[in-house]
């Protein structure tokens, strides 16, 4: 069966961040997508590829601006 989602340990260990890392970003508003029931928080395998759509399009961005 395809992974549907990780957990916030298992996101930070497949995107190679920390979890120190991944809590500084979701509080600046830059964390992936969440669902959360009761205890549990996951990260859905889509929320995943847009969050990393998201990251590389602001890396691009900001390579664009260096090169002005």
């Amino acid at each position: 069966m395809p992974r549907a989602a990780y957990t916030i340990r298992e996101f930070c260990a497949a995107h190679r961040i920390s979890e120190a890392m991944y809590f500084k970003m979701r509080a600046a508003g830059l964390g992936p997508r969440e669902m959360r029931t009761l205890r549990k928080v996951a990260i859905s395998v889509e929320a995943a590829a847009e969050w990393r759509r998201e990251r590389e399009n602001l890396a691009a961005e900001a390579s664009d601006v260096g090169q002005v």
